[in-house]
This record gives structure tokens, sequence and C-alpha cells, in this order.
């Protein structure tokens, strides 16, 4: 026995010496191309690449082995095609458990389609509607009192800054600060409200400066309700009066006029000293934002003038028609006044402010929020205009409820201090 086995050993280990001996072989002239054709800087370097491929020869035999017993076994005509319980991708158990990115696309794309073959029906069927006077009258060359006075706004936010560095400073009482910031800020609002009904200007004109006059006054509030409110605090620190948990401890109130021009240009509404900044400017990105923002403006005014004129136009007054009619208007002015507003919010909310904020690396950018997934109206006021809304709380709502002003009345405050600025903006 022990001599039958002894040739049958032998056999064996000279089978695999020779298998040994010309996979070492194989390898070896494999490594002697790859060298002919690669230039190595030492001798270890040689090995260990050729280490590398004989490991990466190895995984992939493994993988085709594997590959191979997985059509053998498991695609076999017998082979099982239903192994478990699974929900059609649509059912009610598993609709929300999936990715319908792949239908929205389609949505677009359907969409796109309808309302490109609706633009060119309606250019076919009334011609080039777009009428620049709308816009751009032969008045709005004449718009220099406009002009001048949007330009003169910035004398209001630099009268507030001398007011608190006078308060600053102990020279004014605090009522005669509060009474002064009073009579700067309704300033900027009545003056350019006053020059806008003194000149017959164009509608662009007149909305872009009740705009601007609109923002400074909120940033004016903020700015002397934070310095009152910081003055406070610091008088607090001096009596020993705030608690150590205080995030105003070790940061002494202060006015610099460097932190007020940051402000009254940044895409905020809320004034404070200092601001969470990016570390440099992209750019392309702007570019490509600002190209973004020039047609979906263009498309905006396109639809405006196209669309929402001419059904203006040739509608009745809604109190001397017959009540169907005025309900068939509303309802055909619908559907472009949609566009125009989602097109507003993202030349505004997201364009603008967002190249406004780069450009001034200015960190903190929520603008607005999921406003579309909003439960209710309630939510989605709070959601889609976040600047607004953070002034708001900040400046109105909070301060209610400081003085002891019930949480539903001080809800109601901030809504018509709000709705009474948009009637003021678009009246």
């Amino acid at each position: 026995m022990a001599a039958s086995e002894a040739p049958e050993n032998h056999k064996m280990e000279t089978a695999t010496a020779t298998t040994a001996s010309s996979s070492t072989t194989s390898d070896l002239n494999f490594s002697v191309r790859r060298r002919s054709t690669t230039v190595t800087d030492s001798p270890s370097t040689e090995m260990m690449e050729s280490e590398d491929l004989k490991n990466n020869g190895k995984e992939c035999d493994k993988v085709k082995n594997e590959n191979r017993s997985d059509i053998k076994f498991y695609y076999r005509p017998s082979a099982p095609a239903h192994r478990g319980v699974r929900e059609s991708p649509l059912s009610s158990d598993a609709i929300f458990k999936q990715s319908h990115a792949g239908l929205f696309n389609l949505c677009i794309v359907v969409l796109v389609a309808v309302n490109s073959r609706l633009i060119i029906e309606n250019i076919i069927k009334y011609g080039w509607l777009i009428n620049s006077g709308f816009w751009f009258s032969s008045k709005s060359l004449r718009d220099w009192p406009l002009f001048m006075c949007c330009l003169s706004l910035p004398a209001f936010p630099f009268a507030a800054y001398l007011v608190e560095k006078l308060a600053y400073h102990n020279y004014l009482p605090q009522l005669v600060v509060v009474f002064l910031h009073i009579i700067i800020t309704t300033g900027s609002l009545l003056y350019p409200v006053s020059v806008i009904l003194r000149c017959d200007s164009a509608l662009l004109s007149g909305v872009t400066l009740m705009l601007f006059s609109c923002i400074v006054w909120l940033k004016l509030v903020s700015y002397a309700h934070t310095n009152y409110d910081m003055r406070a605090i610091s008088k607090s620190i001096d009596r020993e009066d705030v608690p150590s948990i205080s995030p105003y401890v070790g940061n002494p109130h202060d006015t610099n006029f460097k932190s007020l021009v940051y402000f009254m240009v940044a895409p905020t509404l809320c004034y404070q000293s200092s601001y969470p900044r990016t570390e440099f400017v992209r750019k392309g990105w702007v570019v490509r934002q600002f190209i973004k923002l020039i047609i979906f403006t263009g498309f905006m005014g396109f639809i405006i003038e196209q669309y929402i004129n001419p059904i203006i136009q040739n509608s009745q007054h809604p109190l001397k028609g017959n009540l169907l009619y005025a309900t068939e208007r509303i309802l055909k002015l619908s559907v472009p006044n949609l566009y125009v507003w989602l097109c507003m919010f993202y030349c505004f909310f997201h364009l603008w402010l967002n190249i406004l904020a780069e450009l001034l690396r200015f960190g903190d950018r929520e603008f607005y929020k999921d406003w579309w997934n909003a439960r209710n109206v309630e939510e989605y006021w709070r959601m889609w205009n976040m600047p607004v809304h953070k002034w708001m709380i900040r400046h109105i709502y909070f301060p209610c409820l400081r003085n002891k002003i019930p949480k539903g009345v001080a809800i109601l405050i901030a809504f018509l201090v709000s709705a009474v600025f948009h009637e003021v903006l678009l009246g």
C-alpha cells in the first residue's frame, strides 16, 4: 500500500510543480512584457506591480467562476422565478416607498410640450402682442425724479447711523432716540410714495422704487430695534442682571458703519453685527445664475404681455357683468397668473438673492423652505418667504408675546403688517 501510494503522491507533486512553474513562467513573461512597456523607479516597485497583477487575476478568475456557477445552477429552466411576496409598484402599500423621479420628468416633458403648443397657437392666432410701452414707455426716460429718489434712499440709513452713534455715546435720551427713528423710518416710506404720486411714471419704475423703499423701511426698523435691545442688554450687563447663558455676554454693543453698509446690501432684513460668510466667490456659478435670471424674467414678461394683458383688456368689469362670465375670466387668468408667480418666486427668491449672497459671501441662504409640501395655509405662509418671516418673528411676534399680548392677537398683528406692506408695494 505504501509503495503504491508513493508513486501516486510523486505524480501529484510533479503535476503541481509543473502547474506552478508554468503559472510562474507565464506571470514572469507577463511581468517582463509589463516592464518593457512601463518605466519603473526601482526593482521593488516592479515586484509590487507583479504581485498586484497576480492578485487581480485571481480575483477576476474567482468572479468568473461565481458567474459560471450562477448561470449553471440559478438560471436553469427549472429554477423558481417567484421567490417571495412582493407588491406592485403602484399599489397603496408600496407607492410611497420608492422614487417617482421618472414620472416627475415625464410630467415636465408633457407640461413643456403642451404649453409650447399653446404658445405657438396663441402667436399664430393673435400675433405678437408684446408692447414694450407697458414696461418702458416714453415717460420712462423722464422718470428721473424716481431715479433720483432711489439714489437718495441711502440718506435714511445714514441718518439712523448718526442717531445710533449719538445714542451710543449717551448724547441723546432714549425717548428722543426712539422718536428720531420713527421719523426716519416713516420718511423712508412716505418720501417715495409722494414722488410716485406726483410723477406719472411707468409701471416698472414705480414698482422698483416701492420695493426698494419697503426693503429700506424693514431694514431700518430692524436696525433700530436691534440696537435698542443691545443697549438694554449692555446696561443689564453693567448692572449684572443678565444671566451667564446670555449669548451677548462678552460681546459689547458698538455701532459700526461697515456693518450697517453690509446689512443694507445683504439679502436679509434682520440686522446683526456679523453674519456667517463663505470663503470665496464662485464667479462661474454667478454667471450661470445670471443667465437663468435673464431667461426667466423674459419668460415672465412674455406671459404677462401675451396672455394676461389681452384677457384683462377684453374683459368687462367684474361688478358690471354676470357672475358666470366673471368666473370664466378668473379661471382663464389663473393658469398664466400661476406661471408668473412661479417665475417671480424663482427669479427673486432663488436666483437674485443667491446671486447677491454669492457676491457678498453671505452664508445663510435659507431664503425659502419647501413650501410646496405645506400641509395648511399657515405653514405655507411661514415657509415661502423666509426673510420676511424671520423679520416678523423677530420684530413683531416675539415682542408682542413679551408684552403679554395673546398669541392669536400677535399672529393677527404680524399678518396685518405683512398685508399692508404687500398692498403698499403693489398699490
